[in-house]
């Protein structure tokens, strides 16, 4: 493995250079698996150099966008996403093909394996015993290797993202991502998010296993002044590095809740699918009966792919499904875990929800909507993020690019620490 912290152009080099040898991948058919546009990093950067050093010396060097369930991105935004223009890609970037993961697509998905209802069983401890079949795109069996190169991150479904994440859900089918997706919302966020074995990371890393040909990976830890790290090996090698730099850089911890949290989406979120970001990473640090404000003027949509569905459930806390599970349990299963993560923790008694804490959306989404899908609205023109700096003292917390960055307790809540016992079959 290779690794830099504060890495500089030559650093780059030569880290690619170790990992992707010119011996190992003269004449391969080399895939390059990447993240869409709501994953923040220089992949550009990552990406060229990657081209440099191989293209002629492979067969074929091609990127698939690791879209999960999101929505596909056009060859205009792939080029910015690799940091290249339209002029470069026709020019020395014109053999490389672009391909969009189709999750929702049967014929463009094989499957290549099934946890049976005793792995499940073991993989979440407990908490489900089923069998869920393990599909993938089935272009990656054009190519003879993979190289993952992406960013890590503390994550709300799997703990810190990054290394066979971009494989499933990355470039699964629906039956695995749901199931990880869901099994993560039942151990709940705050469970989750910032831990590194994590039932998720377990099934995930079964799985990828499952994939028949090798796999490289370049793992990207971004600070605040660009590439702070850079960890190369395996998917498992270079993550296992990865979130140990991501976990001192990307955790700020808090002596005390606060009562109100300003959480400001970035544009690179312009859905509340992925601006659900702003509450899965400030959770930790919301007080009992807080509110948590969404503060997004640009998003004007719930999700383009999964609207509907969340207009037909609401945002409710996981307890509000579990005790109903015979009415939602035929819904995907991915948007009811990602409704219990926008609305946080709560409990569902005698057919009253009682969620911990408010969650507000100060976005363009009509006051309809939210009534509509259970939660609160606020004016975004009626916000003027300055009025909520520097109160920390008062308890209000202002967090201006939100998303990324985990808050969490010096000394975390008991709901944060508490024993799951929720169990599906």
């Amino acid at each position: 493995m290779a690794h830099s912290e504060g890495v500089t152009p030559e650093q780059l080099a030569d880290i690619v250079s170790r990992a992707c040898p010119e011996a190992d991948l003269r004449g391969k058919r080399l895939l390059l698996i990447v993240p869409d546009a709501t994953r923040n990093c220089p992949l550009g950067m990552v990406f060229k150099e990657v081209h440099r050093q191989l293209w002629g010396l492979v067969e074929a060097l091609d990127v698939m966008i690791a879209l999960g369930s999101h929505p596909a991105m056009s060859k205009e935004s792939i080029c910015r996403r690799l940091e290249i223009t339209p002029q470069e890609y026709s020019n020395q970037y014109a053999g490389v093909r672009f391909f969009n993961h189709e999750w929702d697509n049967p014929s463009a998905l094989c499957q290549i394996g099934l946890l049976t209802p005793g792995d499940t069983e073991t993989l979440s401890g407990g908490l489900f015993s089923m069998e869920v079949p393990v599909a993938i795109n089935k272009r990656l069996f054009d190519y003879d290797e993979l190289l993952i190169i992406g960013p890590v991150f503390p994550h709300e479904v799997v703990g810190f993202s990054g290394g066979n994440k971009y494989l499933f859900p990355g470039v699964a089918g629906p039956e695995i991502l749901n199931f990880f997706h869901w099994l993560g919302a039942v151990v709940t966020n705050p469970m989750i998010i910032g831990h590194k074995w994590t039932p998720v990371r377990r099934v995930v890393d079964r799985v990828a296993a499952m994939v028949p040909f090798p796999k490289r990976c370049l793992c990207m830890v971004v600070g605040k002044e660009g590439l702070a790290g850079l960890f190369a090996g395996t998917p498992e090698e270079a993550w296992e590095e990865a979130s140990e730099l991501s976990r001192k850089l990307h955790i700020t911890y808090k002596p005390r809740p606060f009562h109100t949290v300003l959480s400001c989406a970035p544009a690179m979120y312009d859905e509340l699918w992925v601006g659900g970001k702003c509450m899965y990473k400030l959770e930790p640090v919301l007080a009992d009966g807080g509110e948590l404000i969404i503060y997004a003027p640009h998003i004007h949509e719930i999700s383009s792919v999964h609207g509907r569905v969340i207009e037909e459930i609401g945002y409710h806390c996981r307890d509000y499904f579990l005790c109903q599970w015979d009415r939602f349990k035929h819904y995907p299963w991915g948007v009811i875990a990602h409704s219990t993560h926008v609305r946080g923790i709560g409990t569902y008694e005698n057919s009253l929800e009682h969620c911990r804490a408010r969650v507000t959306l100060a976005t363009g989404i009509t006051e309809d909507v939210c009534n509509r899908i259970n939660v609160g609205y606020r004016d975004p023109s009626s916000i003027n993020p300055a009025d909520y700096a520097d109160r920390e003292e008062e308890g209000v917390l202002l967090v201006p690019k939100a998303g990324e960055m985990l808050y969490q307790l010096e000394s975390p809540a008991p709901w944060a620490t508490g024993t799951q016992n929720s169990r599906n079959s």
